[in-house]
């Protein structure tokens, strides 16, 4: 097996988080970074992550995401709130990085569950319904003692190493399944992997291809984008492995996809180049509402 490589991390979200303050982004508001995506648990609201807080599309509008403008990294949804990474926000009393952390109303306040002061989990993904954290560590720490595929079942107090055997490449994203907890797909330079047991080994998705994002859906079937010149998106069957290529919505590479948790037809994706698009059929046609980083309303 080919050393897997812990860099340039990416992670995919497939389910959504709660609501935001209403106070109105203008629509020429523009976002520095995507670090996710993910809908709320009534499917009404998408909030991305932008570098500096939280931004939510509601009902064809933006608004400012309510808490302190944390930099969220390895951002991920869960149906009583959000799991995340990443550093605190100028001014803050939280410890450098944030570690791992969890809010249960809708970013307003966040609580430090682990590794504070010592990690920042760009490859992070959480079971929706599960609330499995996989986490790919880069460094040692306090709680893991060496880089690797690590996940957890108790919210970051304890930690099992996964031997990911059969993965290859450089990992690029990752997903948990929403309701599985032993199921994670992982993304890499080398193709597209899928486990059914914690991430111990591996099986391919997709092979020969560089994959620059990839999501569990309810369903089981992963979304797998590929990126280069000959970018695509495809749906892979739980059942049968076999690929169907769906729609992109644009010739960018596609680095986040969510499916909404109320709605299964309808996606979001989010590209390199900081746009965002909605589709209500399946990946059949798609609607702007980020431009390069910049809000439609």
């Amino acid at each position: 097996m080919k050393k897997v490589l812990l860099l340039s991390l990416t992670v995919i979200l497939s389910v959504g988080i709660a609501a935001c303050s209403k106070k109105s982004t203008d629509s020429d508001s523009a976002f520095m970074h995507i670090h996710g995506l993910g809908y709320s648990s009534d499917g009404n609201r998408l909030l991305v992550p932008v570098h500096n807080g939280l931004s939510v599309y509601d009902n064809g509008k933006w608004f400012a995401g309510s808490g302190d403008k944390h930099d969220y990294m390895g951002f991920s949804a869960s149906n009583d709130g959000f799991y995340s990474s990443g550093h605190p926000a100028v001014g803050s009393a939280y410890e450098n990085p944030l570690g791992l952390i969890k809010s249960t109303n809708d970013g307003k306040s966040i609580t430090v569950l682990a590794l504070d002061g010592e990690v920042d989990f760009h490859g992070m993904t959480v079971g929706y319904r599960t609330h499995t954290i996989y986490a790919l560590n880069q460094t040692p720490n306090s709680k893991m003692s060496q880089p690797g595929l690590f996940y957890s079942q108790d919210e970051g107090e304890t930690w099992i190493k996964s031997e990911a055997v059969g993965l290859q490449g450089q990992i690029t994203s990752i997903s948990a399944h929403p309701t599985e907890k032993s199921i994670v797909a992982i993304g890499t330079a080398e193709g597209a992997f899928i486990s059914s047991n914690k991430g111990e080994s591996f099986t391919v998705l997709l092979q020969g291809v560089s994959i620059s994002g990839i999501t569990v859906l309810e369903s089981g079937d992963t979304l797998v984008a590929t990126s280069g010149p000959e970018a695509a998106l495809y749906q892979i069957s739980a059942e049968t492995n076999h690929p169907v290529v769906i729609n992109m919505p644009s010739t960018d590479d596609i680095m986040y996809i969510a499916q909404n948790p109320a709605n299964p037809t309808e996606l979001a994706a989010a590209t390199l180049q900081k746009s965002v698009f909605i589709s209500g059929d399946d990946g059949t046609s798609w609607h702007e509402i980020v431009h390069e980083g910049v809000t439609r309303n």
